[in-house]
C-alpha cells in the first residue's frame, strides 16, 4: 500500500481489485472512488433515518453492490463493519418484502465473501433473527395455502446467507442452538430431518482451540454415536456427513477420526451404489439419500495427514476396489459419481496444500504442524490416484473430469503423472483409426501444460517435450474432423501462449555457460520456423476446402454454419496467439506468406474470405507496422483500379475481387489506431468512393471498413498480449528466451502498451464523422420534413452509415443528457446516478459534436414517424446504440468474460494461488474491468431524450412488420431494466393499446402490446413488475382486454401469448409489499428494526377492480387466476371477493372450481382465530425430575404422554383440565426450554354467533349451512377428474381441515367419493394420516378403539381386510412411540393371523408389523422402547418355523383356497407363516433405522434353502420373496461387533446337505463384503475366515458350487479385499498336480459322481484361473507364470478343460486392447505357447 494512496483516501482499503491500477488512468480512480462512497454512506445513511425503504434503501444498497464490483471492498475496515451490521438489521426486518429481502442478503453475502478480512474479534453477529427468517420462510405455515408466494431462488440465497455468517456467530450460540433443536431429535418425526438440517447449516466449526470445549465438543460425539448406530440410510444421514465434513476441513488436527476411520470408508464405499455380485437388488432409498461427492470428497481430502496416515491406507483400499469401474468398458448410472468423485479429489487436496503451504496467514487458526501433509503424503495420494485417472481418461462420460484430476495431481508431482499420459499421447498422435484416443489425450495434456514447461526440480526433462508434441500435433488440423481440430487447435494455442518461438540455436555458439537441458531446447529451437510454417499450410489446406463453392449447393444459405463459425474462432486466435508469441524473424517469413496467399487468390466473402481476413487481421494486430505496409496499398491500389469505371457504383452485382479487396482492407484496419494515421488519406479515399455503392454487399463493406478505422482510432485498449514484456526482439547475449518458458506474467510490473487517442487520432475521428455522417444527416433530415424524395434502400444506405459511424465513435461522444423525468417516485433521497471517468474528456472535443448527436436523435424520431410502415430493421439497433452505447457491448462482454473464466480455469495454477495467470490473461483481465465500467449503466437517470426513445421503441415495437417488432421489443426490455421506474412511465401507454374503447388499434399493434408486457426470458416483464402500482394498471387490462375489437380467440397466436402470459405471470409472481412506510421504530444501535404496514385501500381497490369486468370464458379463468394470487397473510381479501371464490366452488369449469378450493382454504386460514397457549413444566405433570446427560426414548419423565387404556378421559370435566399436547416429538430426546400447550377449552375465545360475525364470515357461514349448495358442492366434489387416476388431493383436505378445527360443533367436515369401492382404501388411510398428523392419541381414543375392534373380521372379502389394515396403519403411524399399548394389543391379535392365504392381506400386515416393530431401534443415549420388541417376535416366530428349519426335504409353496378350512398339518401352516415374515423382512428393509440382525440370521438357514439358484423370472411367490430378502440382507450394513456372529452362521450354513444353500452362501458373501469392505477388513480374523470358507467351497462336490466360488475368490481378489500370496499359489498349484485315477475300459459303465482327486484337480485349476480373471485390465508380475501352468491342463478331463477355455477366452478379451503394453510382461517362449493357445486353429488346416 502505498503512503500517497492512503492519504488521498484517508484510510487503509481492506482489499481492492489490483486490475485498477493498471488502467492508463488509474491516477484519477483513488478521487473518484472517494467520492461514490461519499455518496453511498450518505444517502443510504439518510434513507435509513428516513425510515424509507423503497426506492431510497434499495436504490443506494444496490449502488453499494456496483461499487464492489468496480472497486473491491474499497473501504475501512469500520466502515466494513458498520456495512454488515446496516445489512444484517435490513435483512432480517420481520416481513419485508421478499424481494427486497434477497436484494439485501445478496450484497451482504459479497460483504462477508472474504473471510480473512474480518476476525470474530471484528464482528459478531446474533444467530437467532436469522433462523427467525430462516424458519418463516422455508417452513412457512400459509405458503401451502398460497397466501405467500416465494420465489424459487430464496432457499438458495437464505442457505448461502447462513453459510456466510456463522463464522461470526457468539461462542454462546452453538450451546443456544442444540436446547433449541434438540427436542426436535425424533428419528421417527418428520422434525428430525429438519432438526439435523440446522445443525448442519447453522453450527459454527470455525473457532480457535481455545473455545472448542464451547464449539463442536459439545455435540461431536452424540452426533457421532448416532451417525454410527444408523443402518438404513434415513433422509437426515447425509446431512451428517455434510457436518462431518465441514468441521474435518475447518479443525485439521483437532479431532481424532482414527476410531471411525473404517466405518467412514465403507459408508463412503456403499455410497456409490455400485453393482456387485449376480443378482442384486438395489433398495431405491439408497439412491435418492446417498451421501454428497463434493463433501465427501472434502471429508477425505481433510482427514489425510498426521501420524498414522491411517486414512491414505484406507483411500488406497477403497481405489483398488473402485478401480475396474473406472474402465471404458464399463458404464452404468453409478458412473457420474465415480468420475465426480475422482475430479474433485485432487482439487481438494491442491486447495488444502495450498492453504497449509502458500496462503498468507490470517486470525483462523493455522494447521498445526504435526497434521500438515508431508511431501512422502502427497506423493504416496498422487500415486494411489494415478492408475484410476489413467483408466477413467477414456471414459464414457468424455476426459473432463480426468483432465482436472490430471490437471491438479500434475501441480502436485508433474515427474509421477505426466510421463504415463505422454506414454498415451505419442501413440494417440500417430494412430487414424481412433480419433477419440486423440481428443482425450490432448484434452489432458492441455491441462498439464504449465506443469509439463515450468518441470521443476523434479521433473527437469518436461520441457523437451513441447516441440515433438506441437510438431506431431499438426495433422489434427484435419477438415474432415471438426472435433479433433477444435482440441488441436486448442492445444497449439495452449503450448504456445506458454512458449516464446523464438530460433535460440546460434545461443549454442555465443554461450557457454549453458546447462546440459537449455542447450538441448536451444538446437530444438530452430524447428520453430518451420512448425509456423507448416501449421499455416495446414491453414491454408482448411481454408480451400471449405470455401462456399465447395461446401453447399447452389440454393442452400450463404452464411456460416454454427460449426464454421467455431472453426474460424479456434483458427483466429490460435494463429494469433502464434504470431504474438513470434521473434521478429519467423513473423517476417509468415506475413510474407499469408500476405502472399491473401493477395493470389480471390476468396467468396462469407466462408473462407472470412477465415482469411482473420489470419491477415491476426499478422496486422501484432506489428501494424510492417503488415500495413503490404496490405494497405495493394487494397487500395486494387479497389481504386476496380471502381474507376463510373457504372460500377450503379451494379446490383458486384466484381468479386472488388468485393474481396474490400473485406481484406476492413479486416486489416482493426489495429493500433496510431500505425493507421499515416494511412489516413488514401483509407478516406476509398471511404468515399466505396459507401455510395448500389450494392448492398458492396456498402456494407464500406460500412465495416468506416466502423473499423474508427474504431481503432477512438477506443482505449492494450496493444500487445506477448507473453513477456517487451516482446522477444532483444540480442541473444543479454536475454534468452529459453528462460521464459512457461513463466507466469507477474501483476506488479505488467508493462500494458495501452492505446489511448491521441489528439491527433482525435481531431481525425471527428474529421471522418464531419465528412461523412453529416450529409447523411441532413439528407435523412431533409427527407423527413419532406423536402426531399429517397428511395426506401436509400434510407437504409443512410441509416447504415450512420449506425456504423456510432459503433465506431461510440466511445468518443458525450452521452445523452437533458432535464430529468420527475415525478413517478416519491423520495425524500437523492435519486442521481454515478458518473464513471471512462478515458475520455469530453470537455476537450469541441461542443459542436455534442449537438450533432442531439440532433441525430431528432433526426431519427422524425424518421420513425413517417417509417414505422417501412420494414426498416437497422432503426431500433441504431436507437439502443444511441442510448447505451460507450465502445462496447453487453452481450460481448460478457461472453469475453464467461471464455476468461474458461482460460483461467483450465490454466491457473491452484496450488501456489496469489493470481499466477500467464501475461495475455491478465492484460486481458485488465481490459475487462476497464470495459466493466464503460459498461455500468445499471441505474440510470430517466431523462426527457430517453423518455422520447422509449416512445419511439414503443411505436416501432407495435408496428406491422414482425421483424421490426420483435428487434424494437429486444431493445425496449433492455432499456427498461436501465433507467430507473422508467416502466412507470411506459406501462400505461403499452396498456392503452389494450383498452376495449380503442376502436382504432390494429391486431399486429394488439400483439405488439402483449409482447411487451410478456417480456423476454431475461429481461423486464411489464405484467409482473415487482411494483404494486403498476399491477394494479397492468391485470386489469389484461383481464379487460378480452372486449378489445382487435381480440380474435380465432387466432391461434393470441391465445397463446394470452395462455403464456398467464403463466408467466403465476410462475414468476411473489407476494409484492404493498407500503414500505414503517410503523414501529426501536431505535437500537444506530440501527433499525422496521416492520412494515400494508395499505388496506390500496388492495382493496384492485381486487375490486378485477372483479368487476365482464368477460369471454377464457378472460375468466385469467382473472380468477390473478385474484388467488392476491391473498396474502397480512391482510383479508374484501367480502365481495370471498363470496366470489365461494360461488366458484360450485362453476361449471373444473379449472375454476379447483382455482376456488385453494382459495377458499387460504381465505378460512386468513378467517381463522388465534388460539391461547399456556407454558407447562413436564416435570412438574409427570413429578420426574429430568435426569443429568442425555436420555432419549421411552422413560419415566414422558410416560404421562403415553397412550393408557386404563386412563381414558370419560367425563367433560377430566377433558377440560387435562394437558394434551399435540406434537409426536416433545419429550422423546429431551424437553424445549419452555413447553407450550393450548389453554383449556374454557379459556378459548368461544364460537361465534351469527350476529358476531364480520362480512366475510358471514358469506362462508350462510353459504355452508345452505343444504342445497352442500349437495351441490358433494356431487362436484365426487366427480373423477381423470377416470381410475384420481389420488387424494391435499388441497381439498386443506378446505376442510380448517373450518373442523375452528368450528368445533357445526363444521361441515363431510366427504363423499366417487362410487368405486377400490377408491375407498386411499381415501380412508389419508383420511386417518392427514387429521391424526400431530394429535394427541388421549384426546380421539375413541378413533383408536373403534380401529382396534376388529381389522381382519374376513366379512368383506381380502380387499376389505387389507383396507382396515392400511387404515389403521395409517392412524398409528402417525402417533409413533406413544402409542405402545395399542401396538402391543395389536401384535397380539395379528400373531395367530399371520398364516394368511391372501398376498394383498399378507403385504398389508407385513408393512404393519414394520410399523410396529420400528420404534424398537438401538440409538445412542436412547432407553429400550415399551413397544413391542423385535427379538421377543422372532422367537415365538422361529418355534413355529421348527417343522420348516429341521426337515431336509425341500420348501413347495402351497395354493389353498380358503382361510383355515379344517386344520392343515404344521408344515402347511409354517409355509403360510412363512410368506408373510418374508413380506416384513421386505418392508422393513428400506425403512427401518437399525437392522436386527442377530434375528435375522436365525432366518437365514432357512431362507438359504428356499432361495432359487438360476437367473429366472418365473419362480412362485415364495421363491422370489426369499431371494429378494436374501439380497436386500446381504447389502445391510454392519457393526464391526456383529461380523464375527454372521461368518459363523455363514460357515454353518455351508456345511448344509443343500447344494443350493451352500451356493446361495457365496452369493450372499460376495455382497456383504464388498458393502461391508473396510469394516470387515479392519478385523484380521474375519477376513481368513472368509478366506478359508470360499477356499474350502472351492473344493464342493456340487460342479455349480465350485464355479460360483470361483468366481467369488476373483471378485475379492480384484476389490483388493484378498491379496493374491505365495500362500495361495502354491496352495492351488498342489490342486492341479492331484493324479487323476486311469480311465476305465471302454464298456464298463462310466461313473456320473466325479472322484475326489477329480474335485481336488478342478479345484486347483479354477483358482489359478480365479486368479487370472482377478485382473482384468492388466498384468501383474505372477500372470504370466500362472497362464502357463494353467495351459498344461487344456486337455483334461471335463470339466476341466471347459473352466481353461473359458478363462482363456475372457483373458483374451479383457487384455485384447492394450495388448502391446501387455505383451512386454511376458518371456519369448512364453509367448510361443500363448499365441498358440489364444489363436483359434485354422478350420481348413
Amino acid at each position: 500500500m502505498k503512503k500517497e494512496q492512503v492519504e488521498i483516501l484517508g484510510f487503509v482499503p481492506q482489499k481492492e481489485i489490483v486490475y485498477n491500477k493498471l488502467l492508463p488512468y488509474a491516477d484519477k480512480l483513488d478521487r473518484e472512488s472517494n467520492d461514490i462512497l461519499a455518496q453511498i454512506k450518505g444517502n443510504l445513511g439518510r434513507a435509513v433515518q428516513l425510515r424509507e425503504l423503497w426506492p431510497g434503501v434499495l436504490l443506494w444498497t444496490r449502488k453499494l453492490s456496483t461499487y464492489l464490483r468496480l472497486y473491491g471492498r474499497k473501504f475501512s475496515k469500520e466502515d466494513h463493519v458498520l456495512f454488515i451490521k446496516l445489512l444484517y438489521e435490513l435483512v432480517t426486518i420481520p416481513k419485508l418484502d421478499i424481494s427486497m429481502m434477497q436484494s439485501f442478503a445478496r450484497l451482504l453475502i459479497n460483504l462477508l465473501k472474504k473471510k480473512e478480512l474480518l476476525s470474530r474479534d471484528d464482528l459478531e453477529l446474533p444467530w437467532r433473527p436469522l433462523y427467525d427468517l430462516y424458519e418463516s420462510i422455508l417452513y412457512s405455515k400459509t405458503e401451502h395455502l398460497g397466501l405467500n408466494w416465494f420465489p424459487n431462488s430464496v432457499e438458495n440465497v437464505l442457505k448461502t446467507l447462513v453459510k456466510s455468517c456463522r463464522l461470526y456467530f457468539s461462542e454462546s450460540a452453538t450451546q443456544e442452538m442444540l436446547d433449541e433443536w434438540r427436542p426436535l431429535l425424533c428419528p421417527f418425526d418428520v422434525t428430525m430431518q429438519k432438526a439435523i438440517s440446522y445443525f448442519e447449516l447453522f453450527l459454527p466449526t470455525i473457532m480457535p482451540p481455545e473455545q472448542h470445549h464451547k464449539g463442536f465438543k459439545l455435540w461431536f460425539d452424540e452426533m457421532m454415536d448416532l451417525w454410527v448406530s444408523v443402518q438404513n440410510l434415513p433422509a437426515w444421514e447425509g446431512n451428517l456427513v455434510n457436518i462431518f465434513a465441514r468441521l474435518a476441513n475447518d479443525n485439521i488436527g483437532y479431532v481424532n477420526w482414527d476410531p471411525y476411520i473404517p466405518k467412514i470408508f465403507t459408508r463412503v464405499l456403499r455410497s456409490f451404489n455400485l453393482p456387485v455380485g449376480t443378482s442384486q437388488m438395489i433398495v431405491p432409498r439408497y439412491l435418492s439419500n446417498s451421501y454428497d461427492i463434493g463433501h465427501v470428497v472434502l471429508w477425505i481430502s481433510s482427514m489425510l495427514g498426521g501420524p498414522q496416515n491411517q486414512v491414505q491406507t484406507q483411500l488406497n483400499g477403497l481405489f483398488s476396489s473402485i478401480a475396474s469401474f473406472y474402465h471404458p468398458s464399463n458404464n452404468g448410472r453409478w458412473l457420474m459419481k465415480l468420475m465426480k468423485f475422482l475430479q474433485r479429489l485432487p482439487a481438494s487436496v491442491v486447495r488444502r496444500l495450498h492453504r497449509e503451504r502458500y496462503k498468507k496467514p490470517c486470525w483462523i487458526t493455522p494447521v498445526p504442524a504435526s497434521h500438515r501433509l508431508t511431501d512422502q503424503d502427497v506423493t504416496d495420494f498422487v500415486e494411489s490416484m494415478k492408475q484410476p485417472v489413467l483408466m477413467a481418461m477414456f471414459s464414457k462420460t468424455g476426459s473432463m473430469d480426468a483432465a482436472q484430476a490430471l490437471q491438479n495431481l500434475a501441480l502436485m508431482r508433474p515427474e509421477l503423472v505426466i510421463p504415463p499420459v505422454l506414454e498415451k499421447t505419442y501413440p494417440a498422435m500417430e494412430t487414424l483409426t481412433e480419433p477419440h484416443q486423440l481428443t482425450a489425450t490432448l484434452s489432458c495434456m492441455i491441462g498439464m501444460a504449465r506443469s509439463l514447461l515450468s518441470g521443476g526440480r523434479h521433473y527437469p526433462e518436461g520441457p523437451a517435450h513441447v516441440l515433438p508434441l506441437l510438431m506431431r500435433a499438426l495433422p489434427g488440423v484435419d477438415p474432415n474432423d471438426f472435433s479433433k481440430c477444435m482440441i488441436t487447435f486448442q492445444f497449439i494455442a495452449t503450448f504456445t501462449t506458454l512458449v516464446p518461438l523464438v530460433d535460440c540455436s546460434s545461443a549454442l555458439h555465443e554461450k557457454n555457460d549453458l546447462t546440459e537441458m537449455v542447450r538441448e531446447l536451444c538446437s530444438a529451437s530452430a524447428e520453430f520456423e518451420d512448425f509456423v510454417l507448416q501449421f499455416m499450410d495446414r491453414c491454408f489446406a482448411l481454408i480451400d476446402s471449405s470455401t462456399l463453392e465447395q461446401t453447399r449447393e447452389e440454393t442452400e444459405t450463404e452464411k456460416m454454419t454454427p460449426l464454421e463459425s467455431l472453426v474460424e474462432l479456434g483458427l483466429s486466435s490460435t494463429f494469433s496467439t502464434i504470431l504474438t508469441q513470434c521473434s521478429m524473424e519467423i513473423f517476417k517469413v509468415a506475413l510474407e506468406k499469408v500476405f502472399n496467399f491473401a493477395t493470389t487468390n480471390i476468396f467468396e466473402t462469407r466462408v473462407a474470405g472470412r477465415m482469411v481476413a482473420d489470419m491477415c487481421r491476426a499478422a496486422a494486430k501484432c506489428h501494424p507496422a510492417e503488415s500495413l505496409r503490404l496490405f494497405v496499398p495493394h487494397c487500395c491500389n486494387a479497389i481504386t483500379h476496380l471502381t474507376a469505371n463510373e457504372d460500377v457504383s450503379n451494379e446490383e452485382e458486384l466484381d468479386k475481387e472488388l468485393l474481396w479487396n474490400l473485406q481484406l482492407l476492413s479486416e486489416v484496419s482493426r489495429v493500433d489506431g496510431e500505425k493507421l494515421l499515416p494511412y489516413r488519406t488514401q483509407l478516406v479515399q476509398i471511404l468515399q468512393l466505396t459507401l455510395r455503392l448500389r450494392c448492398k454487399q458492396g456498402y456494407s463493406l464500406a460500412c465495416n471498413l468506416l466502423h473499423h478505422i474508427l474504431r481503432s482510432t477512438a477506443l482505449t485498449y492494450p496493444t500487445d498480449y506477448c507473453s513477456v514484456p517487451g516482446g522477444f526482439n532483444r540480442p541473444l547475449q543479454e536475454y534468452l528466451p529459453i528462460k521464459d518458458w512457461g513463466r507466469p506474467g507477474d501483476l506488479w510490473n505488467l508493462e500494458i502498451q495501452w492505446h489511448v487517442p491521441s489528439a491527433e487520432e482525435t481531431a481525425f475521428v471527428f474529421y471522418v464523422l464531419d465528412l461523412l455522417l453529416q450529409p447523411e444527416l441532413q439528407r435523412l433530415q431533409r427527407y423527413a420534413q419532406g423536402e426531399q424524395d429517397m428511395s426506401r434502400d436509400d434510407v437504409l444506405q443512410s441509416l447504415c452509415i450512420v449506425q456504423h459511424c456510432l459503433l465506431g465513435a461510440g466511445s468518443m461522444l458525450r452521452p445523452l443528457d437533458g432535464r430529468t423525468v420527475t415525478g413517478l417516485v416519491p423520495s425524500m433521497v437523492s435519486l442521481e446516478e454515478t458518473k464513471l471517468y471512462i478515458g475520455v474528456d469530453y470537455g476537450k472535443i469541441g461542443e459542436v459534436h455534442s449537438e450533432t448527436l442531439l440532433m441525430k436523435s431528432v433526426v431519427l424520431h422524425v424518421v420513425v414517424m413517417n417509417f414505422c410502415d417501412l420494414s426498416v430493421v437497422c432503426l431500433p439497433q441504431i436507437i439502443s446504440d444511441l442510448m447505451h452505447f460507450r465502445g462496447s457491448h453487453k452481450h460481448e462482454f460478457d461472453s469475453r468474460w464467461k471464455s476468461f473464466t474458461l482460460v483461467k480455469k483450465s490454466m491457473e495454477n491452484r496450488l501456489h494461488g496469489k493470481k499466477q495467470h500467464i501475461r495475455a490473461l491478465l492484460i486481458d483481465r485488465v481490459l475487462l474491468q476497464h470495459e466493466m465500467r464503460k459498461l455500468l449503466v445499471e441505474v440510470c437517470e430517466y431523462k426527457t431524450v430517453h423518455q422520447d426513445l422509449l416512445r419511439d421503441l414503443l411505436r416501432l415495437s407495435t408496428s406491422t412488420y414482425s421483424q421490426v417488432r420483435s428487434k424494437a421489443q429486444n431493445v425496449l426490455f433492455t432499456a427498461l431494466g436501465t433507467y430507473n421506474f422508467c416502466c412507470r412511465d411506459i406501462a400505461p401507454r403499452v396498456l392503452e393499446l389494450l383498452e376495449p374503447t380503442r376502436t382504432d388499434v390494429t391486431q399486429q399493434q394488439f400483439k405488439g402490446a402483449l409482447y411487451c408486457l410478456l417480456g423476454n426470458h431475461c429481461g423486464v416483464c411489464l405484467a409482473n413488475l415487482h411494483d404494486w402500482d403498476c399491477i394494479a394498471q397492468t391485470w386489469p387490462s389484461i383481464v379487460r382486454s378480452g372486449l378489445s375489437s382487435a381480440m380474435s380467440l380465432e387466432k391461434p397466436s393470441i391465445v397463446r401469448l394470452f395462455d403464456d402470459l398467464a403463466d408467466k405471470v403465476h410462475r414468476q409472481y411473489e407476494t409484492i409489499g404493498i407500503d414500505f412506510t414503517v410503523r414501529s421504530i426501536a431505535y437500537v444501535s444506530k440501527c433499525f428494526i422496521v416492520s412494515i404496514k400494508s395499505d388496506t385501500q390500496k388492495h382493496h381497490s384492485f381486487v375490486n377492480v378485477i372483479m368487476c369486468v365482464i368477460r369471454p370464458w377464457k378472460f375468466e379463468h385469467i382473472a380468477i387466476g390473478f385474484l388467488s394470487l392476491l391473498l396474502r397473510d397480512d391482510y383479508p381479501l374484501p367480502a365481495p371477493a370471498v363470496l366470489f371464490f365461494v360461488q366458484s366452488l360450485n362453476h361449471d369449469a373444473l379449472v375454476v372450481r379447483k382455482m376456488a378450493i385453494a382459495a377458499i382454504a387460504g381465505i378460512l386460514k386468513q378467517l381463522k382465530r388465534p388460539r391461547k397457549k399456556i407454558p407447562v413444566n413436564p416435570c412438574d405433570i409427570s413429578g420426574v425430575t429430568e435426569p443429568e446427560g442425555l436420555v432419549a426414548g421411552d422413560k419415566p419423565g414422558n410416560d404421562w404422554l403415553q397412550y393408557h387404556g386404563d386412563s381414558l378421559l370419560n367425563t367433560q370435566q377430566d377433558w377440560d383440565n387435562f394437558c394434551f399436547v399435540e406434537k409426536t416429538h416433545w419429550g422423546y430426546y429431551c424437553w424445549p426450554k419452555n413447553l407450550m400447550v393450548y389453554a383449556p377449552a374454557a379459556e378459548q375465545p368461544k364460537d361465534l354467533s351469527a350476529e358476531n360475525m364480520n362480512e366475510r364470515e358471514h358469506v362462508i357461514y350462510d353459504h355452508f349451512t345452505e343444504p342445497m349448495f352442500i349437495k351441490q358442492l358433494i356431487e362436484f366434489l365426487s366427480l373423477e377428474d381423470r377416470k381410475g387416476k384420481d389420488k387424494f388431493n391435499p388441497r381439498r383436505f386443506c378446505l376442510f381441515k380448517v373450518p373442523t378445527s375452528e368450528h368445533n360443533n357445526h363444521g361441515s367436515g363431510d366427504k363423499s367419493t366417487s362410487r368405486d369401492p377400490r377408491k375407498l382404501h386411499w381415501l380412508f388411510e389419508m383420511l386417518m394420516e392427514c387429521p391424526l398428523e400431530s394429535r394427541d392419541p388421549r384426546k380421539l381414543h375413541w378413533l383408536f378403539e373403534m380401529l382396534m375392534e376388529c381389522p381382519l373380521s374376513g366379512e368383506g372379502g381380502s380387499f376389505v381386510d387389507a383396507c382396515h389394515l392400511y387404515v389403521l396403519q395409517g392412524g398409528l403411524a402417525q402417533q409413533e412411540w406413544r402409542v405402545p399399548e395399542l401396538l402391543h394389543r395389536l401384535l397380539s391379535y395379528l400373531e395367530p393371523k399371520l398364516t394368511q392365504v391372501y398376498k394383498n392381506v399378507r403385504e398389508r400386515i407385513g408393512s404393519v408389523l414394520t410399523y410396529i416393530f420400528m420404534i424398537d431401534v438401538t440409538l445412542p443415549h436412547t432407553l429400550p422402547t415399551k413397544s413391542p420388541h423385535i427379538a421377543e417376535f422372532t422367537e415365538r416366530i422361529l418355534s413355529q418355523l421348527k417343522p420348516l428349519i429341521e426337515g431336509d426335504e425341500e420348501i413347495q409353496n402351497h395354493v389353498v383356497e380358503e382361510n383355515g378350512v379344517g386344520e392343515q398339518d404344521e408344515r402347511t401352516q409354517a409355509i403360510k407363516l412363512l410368506k408373510t415374515v418374508l413380506k416384513w423382512l421386505m418392508a422393513s428393509a428400506g425403512r427401518s433405522f437399525s437392522t436386527p440382525v442377530p434375528q435375522q440370521l436365525q432366518l437365514l438357514t432357512l431362507l438359504f434353502k428356499i432361495a432359487p439358484v438360476e437367473n429366472d423370472d418365473s419362480y412362485d411367490e415364495l421363491k422370489r420373496d426369499a431371494k429378494m430378502c436374501l439380497s436386500l440382507m446381504s447389502q445391510g450394513l454392519l457393526y464391526p461387533e456383529q461380523i464375527p456372529t454372521v461368518l459363523k452362521v455363514l460357515h454353518e450354513i455351508a456345511g448344509s446337505s443343500s447344494w443350493h444353500a451352500r451356493f446361495s452362501v457365496l452369493t450372499y458373501l460376495q455382497i456383504m463384503v464388498f458393502y461391508n469392505l473396510f469394516t470387515i477388513l479392519s478385523n484380521e480374523q474375519a477376513v481368513q475366515d472368509v478366506r478359508s470358507l470360499v477356499i474350502r467351497l472351492l473344493e464342493d462336490e456340487q460342479l455349480e458350487v465350485r464355479e460360483m466360488a470361483a468366481t467369488t475368490l476373483s471378485g475379492f481378489l480384484q476389490c483388493n479385499f484378498l491379496a493374491m500370496d505365495a500362500s495361495m499359489q502354491t496352495h492351488f498349484e498342489a490342486l492341479c498336480k492331484t493324479r487323476l485315477p486311469q480311465k476305465r475300459k471302454r464298456g464298463s459303465v462310466v461313473d456320473t459322481i466325479p472322484s475326489v482327486d477329480l474335485v481336488r484337480r478342478h479345484a486347483g485349476v479354477l483358482g489359478l484361473s480365479a486368479c487370472i480373471l482377478s485382473s482384468p485390465y492388466d498384468v501383474p508380475t505372477w500372470m504370466p507364470q500362472l497362464l502357463m501352468d494353467l495351459s498344461a491342463h487344456l486337455n483334461d478331463t471335463q470339466p476341466i478343460e471347459m473352466t481353461v477355455k473359458k478363462t482363456l477366452s475372457n483373458f483374451r478379451r479383457t487384455h485384447h486392447d492394450n495388448w502391446l503394453e501387455h505383451k512386454q510382461q511376458f518371456t519369448d517362449d512364453q509367448l510361443v505357447v500363448l499365441t498358440d493357445l489364444l489363436v483359434s486353429p485354422c478350420y481348413y488346416a
